[in-house]
């Protein structure tokens, strides 16, 4: 399979989608947080100094989806038709775990914006609780599926 962000000289370029037809896209992202005891209880009583852990990390998550194109410098900006983020505690794990859906009509997926979507909420939840715990770690960010596009669907084979 040919790279297609790069021009005759090897050099970095931004894919031309205009000739693409429109078509529905969606993706879907997931990460978690892994978290120490204290942390976790914290977070699980909205103890936290900054606040409601869950909240800020699902809103700063929805501003990155949106702000993809700033960030990603090779990705086109989209017109993206919707946004759910959904973030809960794993008792098990001692995580927070972070799923984004990113949906659009248009030329190019939604990927990327699934995935900074996560990126960005695992960085609040790490962000909101770092006085509290220096060591936390963010892991396992990766495409669960997409949908839509000349490459057709994609889905994440996941025992979870």
């Amino acid at each position: 399979m040919d790279f297609t962000h790069f021009n005759e000289q090897g050099r970095a370029k931004m894919v031309d989608v205009g000739e693409k037809p429109v078509s529905t896209r969606t993706a879907l992202a997931a990460g978690r947080v892994l978290v120490n005891e204290e942390t976790f209880a914290l977070i699980r009583s909205g103890g936290m100094k900054k606040g409601d852990v869950l909240t800020v990390a699902q809103v700063a998550g929805i501003m990155g989806a949106k702000r993809t194109p700033e960030l990603i410098p090779m990705c086109h900006p989209v017109a993206i038709g919707g946004i759910d983020m959904k973030l809960w505690l794993d008792e098990e794990r001692q995580s927070v775990e972070i799923r984004a859906a990113v949906s659009c009509d248009g030329r190019t997926g939604v990927e990327m914006e699934a995935l900074t979507a996560v990126s960005a909420a695992a960085l609040t939840v790490y962000d909101m609780c770092k006085a509290v715990q220096k060591d936390m770690v963010i892991a396992d960010i990766r495409l669960l599926e997409k949908t839509g596009g000349v490459h057709g669907d994609f889905r994440r084979d996941e025992h979870e």
